[in-house]
């Protein structure tokens, strides 16, 4: 999956917060996320962000 920082992900499953867009922060075997309602960052293993990924919205338009 070709996953790069400065990305935004719509998850299948939402934060707790309500919000399913993550903009991604980190990427390698952990990658970190921010909540793009809440603000909260996360730590969140590859395999499990992969799994749980709809779509992939790239920052380069």
């Amino acid at each position: 999956m070709n996953v790069k920082v400065g990305d935004v992900l719509k998850m299948k499953k939402p934060h707790p917060c309500g919000e399913n867009m993550f903009l991604v922060l980190r990427v390698g075997m952990d990658f970190k996320i921010k909540c793009q309602k809440c603000g909260r960052e996360v730590m969140v293993a590859r395999n499990k962000i992969e799994r749980n990924i709809k779509q992939i919205i790239s920052d380069e338009h």
